[in-house]
């Protein structure tokens, strides 16, 4: 049976702050993703990225009140490393967005230029873009923002300043060590908490803007798949290890789940748009019944027996052996044997293959979870034994001993006490390791997943079928109105 998949933009947004508390730089930020060699004013280090591949397009974009010269990112960068004192300040704000591979260069770059201007240098912001694209199918553009509002002089301001709090006769008050006591005020709103989720909105808004004046029917949402009501598979965690070897090229086993549980994703993603379009169709019918009454409502109302139909049709084109009459007798195979003799009945049918996805959907996911939850306790359980000794022979030694054997077996320590806290934590004082019982219940929920899975396939079945049926009638409809269109054409003449 052929498998059709159905594409759609990716909707991603992620939010950063570049902070010196973490050992980060915006010089450095700044110069790794525009390929730029730039040399750091404040700790005197050069970071050189000019060797970096698969950089397309930077950009600077500058707000009415910012001096020209922050037209040069090493300028622009070096000015706020310069004016951020603390050892701990925030430099800049990070913003990473997935470029609709759908769109060509010219018109991505459009897109970031407009979403820029419009939600950060339009409210007083430095903007530095990086579009980035190694051919691997992922393009994305990198948004370095400043953090500090410029004044109207073109210098940097401040993020916050004090204010006095008042008391009920609005006298300010006075603490014991003679200060008055106030509360910090932020100059800008940019850090409130609302203010991200009002970017994420305007990226999806600008991005379908730009898809649907292209002529490109997939949209993004911004939204989580909870609250667009999509219920999905979650991955799991892969740990540092696996992560380190998946970039290497490593396939993991922890990886491999994930490529699974991302393969199901885009199958349970597709049935739910396709169910979506054969309920939209329905209801499109009902609605043509009401808006024609010598074409549509008498070709096929929402009573009709769609048997009879079919009957028909099969007889019609029994002599001739194409494509037309195995859907016609597919289709009429599959209403008989789900009793389906109306379009109603049909809606029905497809509002159960709806609500039985969303339920199998559901058993999937808690089934994931139960099994990333057992074989997590069983990874920390074989540490804790593995390394077990090995720490034991740690705590037994004298404390002027300690320390050099700690580092000689730092991973081992490390890792033992991980499992350890890990165990505590999910078996509270139960010192029973089940290792061999919770990898019989890992198979057992495996098969159970692997059941369920299936559900979702014989689901997608269901709707392909249901398809085939959505096509035949649409076939017929055209055929009535073209034969309408014919009388009408020789009752003119």
């Amino acid at each position: 049976m052929e498998r059709r998949f159905f594409l759609m933009a990716i909707y991603h947004l992620c939010i950063k702050i570049i902070s010196r508390g973490k050992g980060k730089s915006a010089v450095a930020a700044s110069a790794y993703r525009s390929g730029e060699k730039i040399k750091n004013e404040y700790d005197g280090i050069v970071h050189d990225f000019t060797r970096k591949g698969g950089i397309a397009h930077t950009e600077i974009l500058l707000p009415q009140n910012a001096p020209q010269e922050f037209s040069d990112r090493g300028t622009l960068w070096n000015s706020v490393e310069k004016i951020e004192k603390s050892k701990n300040s925030q430099l800049a704000r990070e913003i990473e967005v997935a470029l609709p591979k759908e769109l060509d260069r010219e018109k991505q770059i459009n897109l970031v230029r407009e979403y820029v201007k419009e939600n950060f240098v339009k409210v007083g912001m430095c903007a530095d873009i990086a579009l980035h694209d190694k051919n691997d199918g992922n393009p994305h553009c990198h948004i370095l923002l400043t953090m500090r509002p410029l004044n109207e002089d073109k210098t940097w301001g401040a993020k916050s300043k004090k204010e006095y709090i008042l008391d009920e006769n609005g006298e300010k008050i006075k603490l014991k060590n003679g200060n008055y006591k106030t509360r910090k005020i932020n100059t800008t709103d940019w850090n409130e908490q609302d203010k991200a989720e009002e970017w994420r909105k305007a990226w999806a808004d600008i991005t379908n803007k730009y898809l649907e004046e292209n002529s490109i029917q997939n949209k993004v949402d911004h939204r989580s798949y909870l609250r667009q009501g999509i219920e999905q598979i979650p991955t799991i965690h892969l740990g540092v290890s696996a992560t380190q070897m998946e970039k290497k090229g490593i396939a993991t086993d922890r990886g491999n789940i994930n490529r699974e549980i991302k393969h199901q994703n885009a199958i349970l993603r597709e049935i739910s748009r396709r169910i979506k379009a054969l309920l939209n169709w329905i209801r499109g019918i009902g609605k043509e019944e009401k808006a024609e009454t010598d074409n549509l409502k008498s070709t096929l109302q929402s009573k009709e027996n769609l048997l009879s139909v079919f009957e028909n049709l099969i007889r019609k084109n029994a002599d001739n052996h194409n494509t037309d009459l195995e859907q016609y007798i597919g289709s009429y195979q599959f209403l008989k044997e789900k009793n389906i003799i109306s379009v109603s009945e049909l809606k029905e049918n497809i509002v159960t293959l709806r609500d039985k996805n969303y339920k199998t959907t559901r058993a999937i996911k808690d089934t994931e979870k139960k099994i990333d939850d057992r074989v997590q306790l069983i990874d920390h359980a074989e540490k804790y034994l593995k390394h077990k000794d090995t720490y034991k022979a740690y705590t037994k030694l004298k404390k002027n001993k300690q320390d050099t054997f700690y580092n000689e077996h730092t991973a081992e320590i490390i890792l033992f006490e991980s499992a350890k806290k890990y165990l505590k934590e999910h078996l509270g004082e139960s010192k029973t390791l089940n290792i061999s019982k919770w990898k019989s219940e890992v198979a057992n929920m495996k098969k159970e997943k692997k059941s369920l899975y299936n559900q979702i396939l014989e689901i997608r079945e269901e709707v392909e079928q249901a398809e085939k049926v959505k096509t035949c009638i649409e076939q017929l409809q055209e055929q009535k109105r073209q034969l309408s269109q014919v009388k009408r054409n020789e009752l003119d003449l």
